[in-house]
């Protein structure tokens, strides 16, 4: 009976800290969406989020192979669902090259999705940036136009903030997935990012402060 006390107490103890570790990279997030977005003549340009389908928000992308696989880092994404945005679902940045992010030691990353193309792409098990999908670096500022051709053509655009300092990065050879582990910590139980993000998945109530910024978009 003390053994299995013992470890019942350990698998909580587990899932606690993985509930207070996914609420502190969904607070970090929150925080970079705020921040990347509100640098009004260096940011990402605010009307290029509204017209989005979805958004992929990595908070502190690690510089080497971090980890089994050569993992980056991890954040969320969420979609555009009846007339707002959808609960976010776990997702994964491993490998490949984030550019700019070379000579930093932790980088944001910020991914729009632009057309249901991409969004399709995105939510496959798994896809690599330059194999399976374009992604193109994302324009900065006020004056950046939104009616480049770049942007016009692009199924996703992507950004970084190192040190302060903001760029637009194609995340060539990078892959990104579902990340099963943070979403079964949010919602209690192993779900695809199509499924939370396409679904009827309610947004848990530790996702408030990503939802509340999402919301002003």
């Amino acid at each position: 009976m003390r053994t299995l006390a013992i470890a019942t107490l350990s698998l909580s103890l587990i899932a606690t800290a993985g509930l207070r570790a996914g609420a502190d990279r969904i607070n970090d997030a929150a925080a970079v969406l705020t921040e990347m977005a509100g640098s009004f003549d260096s940011g990402i340009p605010k009307d290029l989020i509204t017209k989005a389908e979805c958004i992929v928000i990595v908070p502190g992308v690690k510089k080497g192979a971090i980890g089994f696989g050569g993992q980056y880092g991890r954040g969320y994404m969420s979609c555009r669902q009846n007339g707002g945005w959808s609960a976010p679902s776990g997702m994964r940045v491993e490998g490949g090259s984030v550019g700019f992010q070379i000579g930093g030691s932790s980088t944001d990353v910020i991914l729009l999705v632009m057309n249901d193309r991409g969004v399709d792409k995105l939510l496959s098990n798994q896809f690599t940036v330059g194999a399976d999908a374009a992604v193109a670096a994302g324009p900065l500022g006020r004056q950046a136009s939104a009616q480049t051709d770049a942007t016009m053509r692009a199924e996703m655009l992507a950004w970084s903030r190192s040190r302060g300092v903001f760029a637009g990065v194609s995340l060539q050879g990078a892959t990104l997935r579902t990340d099963d582990d943070e979403n079964k910590e949010l919602y209690g139980r192993k779900l695809s990012a199509r499924e939370v993000v396409k679904g009827t998945i309610k947004s848990p109530a530790v996702a408030s402060p990503l939802m509340s910024v999402l919301a002003k978009y």
